[in-house]
């Protein structure tokens, strides 16, 4: 910012403990003109009328006040106008909106208070100001360009992070068939959600729980026993009910023949169950292990639950429960739903998972003596807690909704309170082919599976398409639209406009060299400094969308991003003043090339940070 934040806190060098009021604070330590002073153990208010600006000031500067909304000369609701929901674009002026949004609008209400008002709402009344920052000037986003063309793919890399250690578990899916498409969006959101928290300065591991204790194992084991019978020339029939009756278990049991020959045929279950169930576990995950392969998604870890049964780490997180006081024997209430002579109350070991904010305290033992699934969950996360300290994230399925508050007062309880667990759910995916359901797989015989989709569209495809949502909202994947090329098809959009700009640059090069110097304060049409604003807002946006754990909000951004490059472009179509190359003005064609540049680097990092292909040409 011209150094202004340096010249501001020389002037103030002998001046401590300080007050200021940040007025448009954008970011609370880049281009921020308090930041410095933050430093000195000054303290204030920092205002901004997005939502995410004030997320990261909540995080950062947890002791001042950040307020989202607007400052004017009375307190009203005022309507502004921006491009999309997570948009950082935003005027009050509908002229200026619809030069630069090109029709495509939104608007939204928000307070507005004076500046006598916000000094009034809490526990800086009546301070004195020390320093009101009110930044209105345009050249502060044009000469950013120039740190993007110097950081290059780095820019807005974070150090927020600090090196903490972050777990991340998510897919997790029982090791009984193959991933299907819902899978295939917990492992792109968890997995763009580790390539985030690393480019903010997290050290995190992927890890992926593999459920291989339960009695679904159990049912795998007899399923492939059967496909193994077949493999052997036996009529089996059909598939009994209560078994997997896809065929990709033949596989398993031409496998198994292969392996043992005719040793388990005709013989009791006790003598190959044991057996065929680690072959079976073990063949399911490779092909597993091959689909998040093909996805683009390696884990770090993989934890077994049967291991943690076996070692005794459910005895231990029970033990360790029962010394910190949070276990007890006791009756639970009748389940919803039931008439009371319906219900026999039984004791039971219970974890108060009511005192950390549950609905109700939860069994950990069954009346047999064998330990509940929640137990071993809770042992997991002892585990998983102790070698990494936390905090703990998990991507779940929509399926494990009743899971959320029992987990988390789980690793409350385990942590002292000193961790917390953050559980993101994903939604069901809608998968269609121009608008009609897409039929199962033959394979898998139930759903549609990873492998298919992959085969079908690409990883690229998934993975962008599978972030257009939040995670807590329903996804329609049709194939149809996710590989057509128009701008309804948000990946494309986003790849077509890092292509264009890649082809403007090539055609520039042709006939010059690349700018070493150029003067930014040329870009003053409204579509370019629409341009500019987007590509400066990345650092913030990469930061905020970190803290919040939600990926989502790159490719949000990276289609708001190819939106305001792709209107720049048309405008130079139907205005040529406003082309980036002008052969008869290398002043205005220099600074335009910058802009250029600057487009692709930012588009090349977003689609890096989410483990995309970033398209030369198409």
């Amino acid at each position: 910012m011209d150094n202004e934040d340096l010249k501001i806190v020389d002037y103030f060098k002998d001046k401590e403990m300080g007050f200021y009021i940040d007025v448009g604070c954008f970011h609370p330590i880049h281009w921020n003109n308090t930041y410095l002073l933050f430093k000195k153990n000054w303290s204030g208010i920092n205002i901004d009328i997005s939502e995410f600006s004030i997320d990261l000031f909540k995080h950062m500067r947890p002791d001042d006040l950040n307020y989202n909304f607007a400052i004017s000369n009375k307190s009203e609701k005022i309507k502004f106008y921006y491009q999309k929901q997570l948009s950082l674009l935003s005027t009050i002026e509908m002229s200026q909106a619809k030069k630069v949004f090109q029709g495509n609008i939104k608007e939204k209400i928000i307070q507005s208070y004076t500046l006598d008002t916000v000094l009034d709402m809490g526990k800086f009344k009546n301070k004195k100001i020390d320093f009101l920052n009110i930044d209105v000037e345009e050249k502060l986003w044009t000469n950013e360009i120039a740190n993007i063309l110097s950081a290059g793919l780095s820019y807005g890399k974070s150090e927020i992070g600090d090196g903490k250690p972050v777990n991340i578990e998510f897919v997790s899916a029982n090791p009984t068939g193959p991933l299907h498409a819902a899978h295939a969006r917990g492992a792109v959101v968890g997995d763009a959600l580790a390539g985030l928290m690393e480019f903010c300065g997290w050290t995190v591991t992927r890890e992926y729980y593999i459920n291989d204790a339960g009695g679904q194992v159990d049912v795998l084991a007899r399923s492939t026993h059967l496909r193994y019978c077949e493999a052997l020339g036996r009529d089996i029939g059909d598939i009994p009910a209560g078994l997997y009756p896809g065929i990709y278990l033949r596989d398993v049991g031409e496998a198994l023949v292969a392996r043992y020959g005719e040793r388990f045929l005709d013989q009791p279950e006790r003598e190959w169950i044991a057996c065929v169930r680690e072959f079976a576990i073990d063949a399911i995950m490779r092909g597993i292990k091959d689909d998040l392969m093909a996805l683009g998604v390696k884990m770090d870890k993989f934890s077994s639950e049967r291991s943690l049964v076996n070692t005794g780490a459910v005895q231990r997180a029970i033990e360790k429960l029962q010394q910190d006081g949070h276990l007890y024997q006791g009756v639970l209430q009748p389940p919803k739903g039931k008439e009371p002579e319906d219900w026999e109350p039984r004791e039971q070991l219970l974890f108060k998972s009511s005192s950390f904010g549950d609905d109700t305290d939860r069994p950990l033992q069954k009346s047999d003596g064998t330990w509940t699934y929640f137990a071993a969950d809770v042992a997991y996360h002892l585990d998983k807690l102790e070698r990494t300290g936390g905090p703990l994230i998990n991507i779940f399925g929509a399926d494990h909704g009743g899971y959320v508050k029992r987990m988390t007062a789980a690793v409350a309880a385990l942590s002292g309170n000193r961790s917390a667990l953050d559980i993101k759910l994903c939604q069901l995916v809608s998968l269609s082919d121009n608008g009609l359901p897409v039929k199962m797989s033959k394979r898998a015989g139930t759903f549609v599976t990873v492998k298919d989709v992959i085969d079908a569209v690409g990883a690229d495809v998934i993975r962008f398409i599978m972030l257009t949502r939040r995670n807590d909202q329903t996804l329609d994947f049709d194939f149809a639209k996710v590989t057509e090329q128009s701008r309804d098809n948000p990946v494309f959009y986003v790849q077509y406009a890092h292509a264009r700009a890649r082809s403007v640059i090539r055609q520039f090069e042709k006939h010059s060299t690349f700018p070493k110097k150029a003067n930014l304060d040329l870009l003053n049409d409204p579509a370019e400094l629409a341009l500019v604003k987007m590509l400066v807002s990345w650092p913030k946006l990469v930061e905020s969308a970190a803290t919040a754990h939600e990926p989502h909000r790159i490719a949000f951004y990276l289609v708001d991003l190819a939106s305001s490059f792709h209107s720049l472009w048309n405008a130079g179509r139907t205005n040529p003043a406003l082309r980036f190359i002008l052969e008869q003005n290398d002043r205005i064609t220099a600074a335009r090339m910058q802009l250029v540049m600057a487009t692709s680097l930012v588009i090349c990092t977003g689609l890096n940070v989410l483990s995309i292909k970033a398209r030369e040409e198409m």
